[in-house]
């Protein structure tokens, strides 16, 4: 007996881990077929090693242009977004693996200044990491 399997076992092994796969991770309806195709090259050589993308080479000066105040450039697709983190977990990166990825200083912002100084006055207005006092009687009112 031999240990290939067949055609349609590995259509259905396919299946099966891309099924679970994307019942636990986000993965838009355009990406679905590089995870499809991932997973069946996988299968098909299982002893050889996935080709190493290879580390961008961006200028200081891409790098810089990529960081505005009012939003980031993603080198994954050239768009503006506030903040990257939404963006890359949607596209299953860490931002860690953005930054080496990409060629990017380990402290490469993942949310833009003005979003941040937004969230930020909004917290404070809240009343957000002030803390909290009781309103205490002085000790001399007590004695009385």
């Amino acid at each position: 007996m031999s240990d290939e399997a067949t055609p349609a076992q590995m259509l259905g092994l396919a299946a099966q881990i891309v099924s679970s796969y994307v019942s636990k991770n986000v993965v838009s309806q355009g990406d679905l077929p590089a995870v499809i195709a991932s997973v069946r090259s996988a299968l098909s050589a299982p002893g050889e090693a996935q080709p190493q993308r290879a580390v961008a080479n961006l200028t200081p000066a891409q790098i810089r242009r990529s960081i505005t105040p009012d939003a980031l450039i993603s080198f994954e697709d050239g768009k503006p977004y506030k903040t990257l983190r939404r963006h890359l977990t949607i596209r299953g990166i860490t931002p860690e693996a953005y930054r080496a990825k990409w060629g990017l200083p380990s402290d490469y912002p993942m949310t833009c200044e003005t979003y941040s100084q937004q969230r930020s006055e909004l917290a404070l207005s809240l009343g957000l990491g002030k803390q909290r006092r009781k309103d205490r009687k002085p000790k001399d009112a007590l004695a009385a």
